[in-house]
């Protein structure tokens, strides 16, 4: 049995471009993924420990938030902006990310870092961001317009170390609604948050995970009240 040639079948140049665009497919989803995360601050319930070398000394910090493109630390060591310093941390069990960064910020003792990596050390970077993620040990809160009504979406854990921007969120920039579709965890502090927005601020919840549902019901079971419609 022959096979037919390409030739006869369609343009060789048509096939390769077929080929070639299929396998793009892969590197546009994850550089798109990459994208959304690059300027999203993940915060952590523990700060991560991370070690800093500069100027010949190294030091110990902690991590208070973190994205694709740098992160905040705090630390003692007296970092200058504008120079360079080595990074080197784990996030909950990740492989250990060693990376340069670049100081730009100083409040105090809490320094902003850019990252100066590759794209192979962010993609390290996402993942260790996506289980941690999954575990809720970080969290990300983003506030969302969509259809002229703000929307704020949590992912991962859903605890105390959002009190700040959660509060700033409903106090500061009105929210409609609660996306919490991407809980992973909840704690009592993090369900105290959800009942001051829903009591206080007249928030509805939208879509929700399994694991905060049981969460959240649980809490009303035991308050003795029932979820309004």
């Amino acid at each position: 049995m022959k096979w037919p040639s390409l030739s006869k079948s369609r343009p060789t140049g048509e096939v390769l471009l077929r080929c070639r665009k299929a396998s793009d497919i892969g590197g546009i989803v994850a550089t798109n993924l990459l994208e959304q995360r690059r300027h999203q601050r993940i915060r952590f319930g523990n700060p991560p420990p991370i070690q800093i070398g500069y100027g010949g000394s190294i030091g110990e910090g902690a991590i208070v938030n973190l994205s694709l493109s740098g992160l905040m630390v705090r630390t003692a060591l007296e970092l200058d902006i504008g120079h360079v310093a080595g990074c080197e941390f784990s996030l909950f069990g990740s492989p250990v990310i060693d990376v340069p960064v670049t100081v730009v910020s100083r409040v105090g003792d809490l320094f902003g870092a850019r990252f100066q990596t590759g794209p192979i050390n962010q993609i390290i970077i996402d993942d260790a961001i996506s289980s941690a993620l999954a575990s809720g040990q970080a969290s990300i809160l983003s506030v969302n317009d969509l259809a002229g009504r703000k929307v704020m979406r949590i992912s991962g854990g859903l605890n105390g170390a959002l009190e700040s921007d959660f509060m700033h969120a409903l106090t500061r920039v009105g929210i409609h609604e609660m996306d919490l579709a991407g809980v992973t965890t909840v704690d009592q502090a993090g369900l105290a948050l959800c009942r001051a927005a829903t009591s206080l601020h007249g928030v509805t919840i939208g879509a929700r995970s399994e694991a905060f549902s049981g969460a959240w019901n649980l809490a009303l079971a035991i308050a003795g009240e029932v979820e309004g419609p």
